[in-house]
């Protein structure tokens, strides 16, 4: 950290113990007691189905909160940047999985060397020849020979229209790709509709899982018939895991927003029989301004993304929140509930999304007992912050 953002981290520190009035806007502040509840809900669901639970570590970005929920039951995380599963194994986490593709040598490389001198099992996505030749070069530059070293799976397009093969017989040939590298292991298939975890209407998503289910099976088939047995299939997210977990075809769970939640998961209609989650990370804002009309407070886009919206309005209830630029938020009342909020008065949002927002911040804030009068317990630092590459 440099001596700036340690000064920060330090005056951070001074707070806990203290109610949370203390701490300085605007701030990110986890409800620790909706974040436990949210925890649990999620470990619970995982365990009565017998699926495995890998939570997505890019949407806090947090060696602290990746030990939690291992401590509760997930088998390790999932991250999508190289250097974020590097910031993560250095503090310790100890299973963690690149949901994604990586092609540059220089990052292979990065990775090649934690995986000779560190204790965390890496797992890796892959979607062309090139990207299993480059990891098996980088292993070997590294000196890494051991059979099985590390475990790639096969990413496959269900229907995101993003990185991986299209279903059926080309992921065969991957297959047999990774056989030609012993140091490899195929452990088997990265399934992930990402779209359909925004889809409003539950229907809709569960039509893109069953569709995404026939992509998977069809993928399977062409596997097994050349002598492959795809062992785990991994995948989901928060809006659709339900349907997975109803599938009989995934394995593994990769949910990672149902820790916080955010406005733009919010707007989804609940899947009916799955746990319910609550609204746990929050903008803690002032009002520094007010007029007749408005009020503004000091959290903009600076302190919260809005690629998913604006953030919504916790409390006080009866207020809408418009776009008042990089240090702005515009306040306005709804009509139902009277008076804009007066000059000082905190300000509670709901991120739009939660993952790009924990990467503006250095820190969150945990606060127990409630926003209103709770009291700060501690500060997580957000380790992969800017984790990039």
């Amino acid at each position: 950290m440099t001596p700036f953002s340690t000064e920060r981290w330090h005056r951070a520190e001074e707070w806990v113990g203290h109610g949370v009035a203390m701490v300085d806007t605007p701030a990110l502040v986890i409800d620790l007691d909706a974040m436990d509840r949210n925890l649990a809900r999620m470990a619970d669901f995982a365990q009565t189905h017998g699926l495995r639970l890998r939570p997505h570590a890019k949407m806090y970005k947090s060696t602290e909160l990746a030990l939690l929920q291992m401590a509760h039951g997930a088998v390790g995380v999932c991250v999508q940047k190289t250097d974020e599963a590097l910031a993560l194994a250095r503090g310790g986490v100890s299973d963690i999985y690149i949901s994604n593709e990586v092609i540059a040598p220089a990052k292979l490389q990065r990775l090649a060397e934690a995986i000779r001198t560190c204790r965390t099992r890496f797992a890796i996505a892959v979607d062309s020849a090139q990207g299993i030749d480059a990891l098996a070069h980088a292993l070997a530059d590294t000196g890494v020979d051991q059979p099985a070293a590390m475990d790639v799976f096969i990413e496959i397009d269900v229907g995101h229209g993003r990185c991986g093969l299209p279903p059926g017989d080309a992921a065969v040939a991957l297959a047999q790709r990774l056989a030609s590298h012993p140091v490899l292991r195929f452990a088997g298939l990265q399934a992930y509709h990402g779209s359909a975890q925004h889809q409003r209407d539950p229907d809709q998503r569960t039509r893109s899982v069953q569709e995404a289910t026939q992509a998977v099976t069809l993928t399977r088939q062409a596997l097994a018939a050349q002598g492959f047995e795809v062992a785990l299939v991994t995948g989901s997210g928060t809006g659709t895991f339900l349907n997975e977990a109803g599938s009989g075809i995934w394995g593994e769970l990769q949910c990672g927003s149902y820790l916080f939640m955010d406005a733009d998961y919010a707007a989804n209609s609940v899947t009916p029989g799955a746990p319910v989650f609550e609204h746990a990370l929050f903008v803690k804002s002032q009002v520094i301004s007010r007029s007749a009309a408005h009020a503004v407070c000091d959290a903009g886009h600076k302190s919260h993304a809005i690629d998913s919206g604006l953030p919504t309005v916790a409390f006080p209830d009866g207020l809408s929140f418009a776009n008042g630029g990089d240090e702005h938020g515009v306040l306005r009342s709804t009509g139902s509930l009277g008076d804009l909020p007066a000059l000082g008065e905190t300000v509670w949002l709901v991120p739009g999304h939660c993952d790009p927002t924990v990467n503006l911040h250095d820190y969150m804030v945990g606060v127990r007992g409630g926003l209103a009068a709770g009291v700060v317990e501690r500060v997580i630092r957000v380790d992969a912050r800017g984790c990039t590459g």
